[in-house]
């Protein structure tokens, strides 16, 4: 199953490593709650997309006097670049500092995932959707787990749930394919 959420999670890390700051944000923004009415309602693509970024940015943002924003970054400097084990310790850094930050958990999560530490993805994302119920990208990063897991159903489970928050997410076109293997039909 070809799916384009990890890649979508890294590409919203490198844009906001090279651009501007937001003063207050995290996954307790109060603005997140107008973005993602606004994303389960539009029907443009476009505008879809343009949410998502914005939802990205806001959560990528760690809290304000947390003391973990050099951190954050050198994880996704690292992660951008490919360099695991050193994104792994930035965001180790990060966790450990700012345990309440949802994304921090989450990238993380990413990390781990690329590592092939599946269990350890696994129990960061359940702190990551603790913090952040709504969180499409590590729903969906479940779903990557359970499927590098071999559990069809469990992963099926994690992808609709995260196509119920954000129903225009890319890469889940072999959802179907998914359903039919969960339900017994033939691939």
């Amino acid at each position: 199953m070809a799916i384009r959420i990890r890649g979508a999670m890294l590409l919203g890390a490198v844009f906001l490593a090279g651009g501007s700051t937001i003063a207050v944000a995290d996954q307790k923004d109060p603005r997140l709650d107008a973005l993602f009415s606004e994303l389960t309602a539009t029907t443009s693509s476009e505008r879809a997309q343009a949410l998502e970024v914005r939802i990205w940015q806001l959560w990528v943002q760690p809290p304000a006097g947390s003391g973990v924003d050099d951190a954050m970054q050198r994880g996704l400097r690292f992660m951008a670049l490919g360099q695991g084990f050193d994104a792994m310790r930035a965001f180790d850094a990060v966790v450990e500092a700012a345990p309440e930050f949802a994304e921090g958990w989450n990238k993380r999560a990413t990390v781990r995932y690329a590592l092939g530490d599946i269990d350890g993805s696994i129990a960061d994302i359940r702190r990551t959707l603790a913090l952040e119920p709504r969180h499409f990208g590590a729903l969906s990063g479940l779903g990557l787990c359970r499927l590098s897991q071999d559990r069809p159903a469990e992963a099926l489970e994690a992808f609709e749930a995260a196509l119920k928050i954000n129903p225009h997410l890319d890469g889940l076109a072999n959802i179907e394919a998914l359903r039919d293997q969960v339900r017994g039909k033939p691939l």
